[in-house]
């Protein structure tokens, strides 16, 4: 009789690498149990599924539908994105440390026998080097890349978090890993800043583009700012705001429109009280003034609740969304935006498409990349991790919210989104590399 086996290939290796998983040894025709557990953050995640081996007694999940379990149908990386923690309430998919690599033993069980083997999903490749950035009150992590990526200049890009605030690492690391100067910056809710959103001054990151400058001396002069939520709608910002620092948008589910403190606010100032401030003032945000906005849609009713409901009243109003629009036509860069259909936190997917239907009224002079997933919610990661946890308490005002989504629809933009950034950053890095030669030559001509 043959002795069932289980192999994971590439079995160690960056988390947005595909794996292939391969059960054989098992009778031709028989159910196998597939199942996996991950510790993350100090909580076990596992899924499971069963699959009927084909006549050679192999089951391939790239080819193989799962016909129960954790998710259905074929998808080779399902036991990832498909699993739950046992401990109901965890969300955190990241070790602390992001340098130390996520291990899931991946466990075959048929008839015949039993086999284990382990898949290890890293978020920095040896080398990536880590920095705590505590300086010119700025608060954050750089990541830069393994020699083997070369001794640079690198690319660079600032990552920015939404209202859940803190330092998102994760991100950075693999940024770092593929090659690029990739620093965090936190805007609340760390070390030394404020535990709110309210009343953040558009400077400080100002500050942060000039310090990355400063200190990585980016290649070609390349410094791309990414942000998801209300770091999306942040992002949009600054490039319309300090378009000759910003080299290229990235916006994952962002508004187009500038936003009171919400969910993230100080209580002293209120969730209809301002978030960013320009040179001491308060930007003019959607609530302001708004005829028609109310929380009701949100507030009542049992959990978990859509915040998106309320966000969908404000934007009755016209007038209150004109003055509280973000002015993207004077963005000088490329765009990519990301959203999705069943965002619960806000409709990300009327916001988008606001934006990318401005930039083609004004013939925006760059690139322009919108990409909207239908049945997806507001968390857009990067490829190969648990998407099931749609609901959860705000990390700030720990109201028991909805993101939206289905967990299969959250998986494919997970990983369709990662393959378009990168596109994307590839092709304006080569765009702005061009420009900087025909500057030179036509300098050298006039001289």
């Amino acid at each position: 009789m043959a002795t069932l086996n289980v192999s994971v290939t590439p079995a160690d290796d960056l988390i947005d690498v595909p794996r292939r998983i391969v059960v054989t040894g098992a009778v031709p025709g028989e159910l196998v149990q597939v199942s996996s557990s991950t510790l993350r953050a100090g909580a076990n995640w596992q899924s499971s599924a069963r699959f009927v081996a084909d006549a050679a007694g192999h089951v391939d999940l790239s080819l193989a539908p799962a016909v129960e379990g954790s998710y259905a149908g074929i998808s080779a990386m399902g036991l990832l994105w498909s699993q739950q923690p046992e401990q109901e309430g965890k969300r955190e998919q990241f070790h602390p440390d992001v340098q130390q690599p996520l291990m899931t033993t991946v466990h075959a069980s048929a008839a015949c026998g039993e086999a284990d083997t382990v898949l290890v999903q890293r978020l920095c490749a040896d080398g990536v080097t880590r920095r705590e950035v505590r300086e010119q009150g700025l608060v954050g992590t750089l990541f830069m890349p393994p020699v083997s990526a070369g001794s640079g200049p690198h690319p660079a890009v600032m990552i920015l978090n939404g209202s859940g605030g803190g330092i998102n690492e994760p991100r950075a690391a693999l940024y770092a890993s593929r090659g690029y100067a990739a620093f965090a910056l936190a805007y609340f809710k760390a070390p030394g800043l404020s535990d709110y959103i309210s009343n953040t001054p558009l400077e400080y990151f100002e500050k942060g583009l000039d310090w990355l400058r400063t200190t990585v001396k980016p290649l070609h002069d390349f410094v791309a700012i990414s942000g998801q939520s209300r770091g999306g709608e942040l992002v949009l910002l600054l490039g319309a705001t300090f378009p000759e620092k910003v080299s290229a948008v990235l916006a994952y589910v962002p508004s187009a429109l500038v936003h009171s403190g919400q969910n993230a606010c100080d209580p002293a100032v209120g969730r209809e009280g301002p978030t960013w401030l320009l040179n001491g003032k308060p930007l003019t945000h959607q609530w302001e003034n708004n005829r028609h906005a109310s929380w009701v849609p949100f507030d009542e009713g049992p959990p978990p609740h859509r915040h998106a409901l309320a966000m969908l009243t404000a934007l009755q109003d016209k007038d209150a969304v004109a003055k509280a629009r973000i002015h993207v036509e004077n963005i000088q860069s490329p765009v990519l935006l990301f959203s999705a259909t069943d965002d619960g936190s806000w409709p990300s997917s009327v916001y988008a498409r606001m934006v990318s239907d401005k930039l083609v009224e004004v013939a925006h002079p760059h690139a322009v990349e919108w990409h909207d997933y239908q049945d997806a919610g507001h968390a857009i990661l990067f490829p190969y991790v648990p998407t099931t946890q749609i609901s959860y308490a705000h990390p700030v005002s720990k109201r028991i919210s909805t993101g939206g989504g289905l967990p299969a629809a959250n998986a494919h933009a997970d990983h369709h989104s990662w393959q378009h950034a990168q596109q994307f950053l590839r092709n304006a890095i080569a765009q702005k590399k061009l420009k900087q030669e025909r500057a030179s030559l036509t300098r050298k001509e006039v001289s």
